[in-house]
């Protein structure tokens, strides 16, 4: 099998690339390498993989039709992860139109690159920030009428359908996994458990938005990439499937097992709630159980200190 990973360098990528090689499959990753957080964190990602005879590096924004094009009819790919976006809530509401180029342009392009080359398969990355402040619990791929809180929800949301639509007119094959809290070594800098860990560790102060009592249904990245494995080995249409923990846990007992983790005390900051945050994230992962055989191991005790380990070796 020969599959393109756009986005391949980042946090999730780049642990799904790592897997994909294991098993002898062929890799071609594409990276723009951007400066949402230092491009320099991103090629050490993936440096192990270089010396790979199965791997190979694009450099290239999705929003460059003509090259994405070229790539994607050269490489004959089996199949397309597509994980490359304008990740991240807070920074969507800065930015929305920077946000629609990037995710919803450059997935249109991913799809039309797909129409004209025959690649039939894309795995798109999607996101909980689809279901906004649902008040469906827990949240359900059945969900109608979803109204997302932020810019990049609506921009996932909005890649759905146009995956959905590619398939309907053009057959082209694409399941939306929608991601919640992924977190795990390699996790990006500005995103909570990294950046509360970090500042407990230095001393400095974990601002916390609003009263604390909002949760996430954190999942590690191990839990997620067996996820992802397990669509690559089964065929399908068009499908969208909850990927998470199905275990919300509450930001104030975050920051509690970081302390037990670090040995540490946090200094606390409230600050105001930001613009498009939500209440709650909590994944219905029945269809992910169903369809792949999907059972989350690792609880966030677990999960933070694997990741504590990992951060104190850098």
């Amino acid at each position: 099998m020969k599959i393109l990973v756009t986005g391949g360098a980042g946090f999730i990528g780049s642990s799904l690339i790592g897997r994909i090689l294991e098993e002898g499959s062929e890799v071609v990753c594409l990276d723009d390498f951007n400066d949402y957080y230092d491009p320099a964190v991103k090629r050490r990602n993936i440096r192990l993989f270089m010396k790979a005879e199965n791997f190979s590096l694009r450099e290239c924004d999705i929003r460059d039709f003509e090259n994405i094009k070229k790539i994607v009819e050269n490489g004959r790919f089996d199949c397309i992860v597509h994980f490359a976006a304008r990740a991240g809530v807070r920074p969507s509401i800065e930015k929305p139109l920077l946000y629609e180029q990037v995710n919803i342009s450059g997935t249109a392009n991913i799809c039309e690159a797909c129409r004209l080359s025959g690649c039939g398969k894309i795995i798109f990355a999607s996101s909980s920030s689809v279901y906004g402040n649902s008040s469906e619990i827990p949240f359900s791929e059945k969900s109608y009428g979803l109204k997302p809180e932020s810019p990049y929800g609506s921009t996932k949301l909005c890649c759905e359908e146009i995956l959905r639509t590619y398939y309907e007119n053009f057959g082209i094959k694409s399941v939306c996994l929608r991601f919640f809290t992924v977190y795990g070594p390699r996790q990006r800098p500005e995103m909570a458990v990294h950046k509360f860990l970090k500042n407990i560790l230095e001393d400095r102060p974990v601002e916390i938005y609003g009263a604390g009592g909002s949760s996430r249904d954190y999942t590690f990245i191990d839990d997620i990439i067996s996820g992802i494995m397990g669509v690559l080995k089964i065929d399908f249409d068009y499908k969208i499937i909850n990927l998470g923990n199905s275990k919300p846990v509450n930001i104030k007992e975050l920051i509690r097992v970081m302390e037990k983790v670090t040995g540490k005390k946090a200094k606390i900051k409230f600050l105001p709630v930001q613009k498009g945050d939500v209440d709650r994230t909590f994944a219905d992962i029945s269809l992910a159980s169903e369809l792949l055989n999907y059972k989350p191991k690792v609880d966030i005790e677990d999960g933070v200190r694997k990741f504590f380990e990992w951060f104190v070796r850098q």
